[in-house]
This record gives structure tokens, sequence and C-alpha cells, in this order.
């Protein structure tokens, strides 16, 4: 094999061409992620039949880490967006806080809903309620705007089971149920960052609009809503269930080791916990819509689930690759005793962020370049994939399909989003990072 200094280079030049590929030649993450493992294992000089095994081996056990997890989640999203489900939970919200503070209803809502529901459909979803609630409120747009769209990002970057929190907890073998419990704390900070960024600065601007349907139209258009608890049940049973694992899983082991830790092991796996969770959502379709649900809206979850996996996995290849590298040892030696510490993991997931624009490969890149460093840097494999997810916020531009979302379906001028949604992303993602190094001082 190479050196290991020439295998660091060849890291540089592969990490590169991964931008390049992704966010200029506009190639799917799948193809590239894969074929830049292959090419930097023939590149250090590893036997071929050895990349091909550890390219295949590396892709097959993060599909069978996260693959049945990222698919229930998914189809999850699709049931509460079909039953109205994420809208009975923004109303009761709203209720709770008031018309009056209608920005905050709209970030909490995007938190909640960005749990099983990627930020870009949750966008989509909550966006005629954002725009009714701007003018029922008479609150600035630009703030409506910043205020869901933040909320939706924090819990899209930090909390499982989003797709990209669960990848690089498994890449990096961090416990789940931490990484839900540490990714809230962290998240909810960041939203509130989003939130104030919201009321002090996009509240200057104003956007002329027309409203296609008012408040009232839009909640006349569902009809009879799930209630409530009823529809945050399917997000809340898999956490629950997930956490209670993480609790049986301690040394001091507080359910015993026979048969409450064989239930709690067995219940609160992530993919019993989030199969658990799809059959608590099918309780809230309407009995006219059961057939539909069962095979039309479980079919739209599958299919959708299905690229987020192809690019996940491929991750997983590249991570194998550079772990039978020459890298590994030659940081070891070389950075040893270097504080560089988290801000290594946050720092990568920034440059991936902010060059290629998707803050799920920009999550699953940095997790595969820092599971063979987690060792010799010391890092807790839970606090490193948070300050990934923190910097796969940093920032949303052009290159980012969520900008487009978030502008667009609020009527924000390109330019307007350049100069309030792009720094609140920046904002809130420093923001959450910070709270990561102040975890780091206690976990």
């Amino acid at each position: 094999m190479v050196s290991g200094a020439v295998a660091i280079v060849l890291l540089i030049v592969a990490v590169a061409l991964i931008i390049f590929a992704t966010a200029k030649l506009r190639m799917n993450a799948f193809v590239v992620l894969i074929t830049i493992a292959f090419l930097y294992g023939i590149g250090v000089g590893m036997p071929l039949i050895d990349v091909v095994n550890t390219v295949t081996g590396g892709f097959g056990s993060t599909m069978a880490a996260i693959g049945i997890v990222i698919i229930s989640g998914t189809i999850i999203g699709v049931i509460l967006e079909r039953t109205g489900a994420a809208l009975s939970i923004t109303q009761a919200i709203l209720k709770l806080v008031g018309q009056d503070r209608a920005p905050m209803a709209m970030s909490v809502a995007g938190f909640v809903v960005s749990v099983p529901v990627f930020c870009d459909s949750g966008y989509v979803v909550l966006s005629p309620l954002n725009k009714a609630l701007s003018v029922q409120a008479k609150k600035s747009m630009p703030m409506m705007a910043v205020a869901l769209g933040t909320g939706l990002h924090a819990t899209h970057a930090l909390v499982p089971p989003t797709p990209g929190p669960i990848a690089a907890a498994a890449e990096l073998g961090a416990d789940l149920g931490a990484v839900i419990g540490l990714g809230l704390i962290a998240g909810i900070l960041s939203m509130l960052a989003g939130y104030l960024y919201a009321v002090k600065v996009a509240s200057k601007y104003s956007i002329e609009m027309e409203l296609e349907e008012s408040y009232d139209d839009l909640i006349q258009k569902y009809g009879k809503l799930p209630g409530t608890f009823h529809s945050l049940l399917p997000l809340l049973v898999p956490i629950v269930l997930i956490l209670l694992n993480s609790v049986a899983q301690l040394p001091a082991r507080p359910f015993g080791e026979a048969a409450a830790y064989s239930f709690f092991s067995f219940i609160g796996a992530p993919a019993t916990a989030l199969i658990i969770g799809v059959f608590v959502a099918l309780t809230l379709v309407k009995k006219t819509a059961q057939a539909e649900a069962r095979d039309q809206w479980i079919g739209q979850g599958v299919r959708n689930a299905g690229l987020i996996i192809a690019i996940t996995a491929s991750g997983g290849a590249f991570g194998s690759i550079l772990r039978e590298s020459p890298m590994v040892p030659f940081i070891e030696e070389a950075m040893e005793g270097l504080p560089l510490g988290l801000f290594l993991p946050f720092a990568i997931a920034v440059v991936l962020k902010s060059s290629q624009g998707s803050g799920t490969v920009s999550i699953i890149t940095t997790a595969a370049i820092m599971a063979p460093l987690l060792e010799p840097f010391g890092l807790n494999p839970v606090l490193t994939v948070l300050a990934i997810g923190s910097g796969a916020m940093v920032v949303s531009h052009a290159n980012d399909s969520y900008f487009w979302v978030v502008a667009q379906f609020s009527g924000m001028p390109t330019n307007m989003a350049y100069k309030i949604w792009t720094p609140a992303t920046g904002v809130q993602g420093v923001a959450a990072f910070i709270v990561v190094l102040i975890l780091s001082l206690f976990v």
C-alpha cells in the first residue's frame, strides 16, 4: 500500500471529487460515493479483490443497520402527511402558544414534524398553513418562513430517526437513545436560535403575496383531524422504546439481565421500534382510506426511502474503505495530541455541506471519514454524531434543494433568501455546535 501521507492526499482528492461530481456535475450521490470508494481503495494500493469485498461489505453492513429504520420512518412520515396528523400537531401547538406567537408555533411544529419527515417535504406540507397564519396573525411572511424552515432544519440534522443522524450513529457505533436524547437538547436550542433570528432579523423584511386559502378554509378542507395525542403517538412510541432500550443497556442493568432485559432490548431495537411505529401510524387512517394506506401510502414511503438508503449505504462503503487504508495509523501518529476534538467533524461537515449542498450527504460522508478516527482522537461517538449534524446545517444556499423549497414556497425572492435564510442556517448550526461543546463537559 501507499504511505499514510499519500493516503491523506488521496482522501483530500476524493472529497474534492465528491463535491465536484455532486455539486457541479449534478451526479447522484449514490453513484459518486460508490465510485469514489472503489477508486480510493485502488489508489491506496489495496488488493483488487479486497477493494470489492470491503466496498460490498461496508454497503451491506450499513444497509443492515439502518435499512428497516429508514423505510419505516419514511412510511410514518407519509401517513402523518396524508391523514392530516401533521396539521393536527401544528394546530395544538398554535392553540398552546396563541396566534400572537404564530412564528414560535410554526417553529415548534416544524421541529416535531421533521423527526420522521424530510425537511423539504415537511416545509411543503406546512407551507399553506404558514402562509395562512402569516395573514391571519398579521406577521411578516419572511419571519414565518425562517421560523418554520429553521424548526424543520434542526431535527432534520440532529434527531433520529431522520436518515442523516441515524446513519451517522450506525457508522460511528453511537448509542441511538443517547443520540436522540442529547440531539433533542441541541436541536431545541438550535431551533430557538433560528426562531430568534427570524424574529429579530427576518421580521424586518416583507413579501407581497396572494393567499390561495385562508386559515379557516384550510382547516375545513381537511375536515375532522386526528386528535393531538393520537397524532403524536407514531413519533413518541418509537422514541420511547429506543430510549428504554438504551436504559436497559446501561452497565448497571436497571431492568436486570433476564426476561425484562431481553424484552426491552427487543422492542427498543431501532428496527423493531420503528416497525411498531408504522402500525401505530396506521391507526390514524380513516376506515374509508385503510386499503389505500396499506397499499399506496406504504408503497410511496418505501419508494421515497429507496434513494435515501442507497446513498446512506454507499457512504458506509466509503467508510469501510477508509478504515482499511493507511490513513488511520498515519493520522494517529501525526495528529496525536493536537487539540482538534469535536471541531474536526464539525469543520469537515461544514465544508461538505456548504460545498455540495446536501445535509444528508454531508453527514454521511463526514461520518465515513470520522469512523476510523474516533479512537485516535478520543472522541465520544454520540457527541461526534451531533457535531457532524451541527456542521451539516452550515449553510443552506443555492446548491441546496431546501434553499429553493423555502424561497419558492414562501414567495421569497432569491436575493432576500440569501440575506435572511442562508445566515439563519449558519446561526443555528453554530448554536447547535456550541451546545454540543457544552454537553461534552458533562458527557
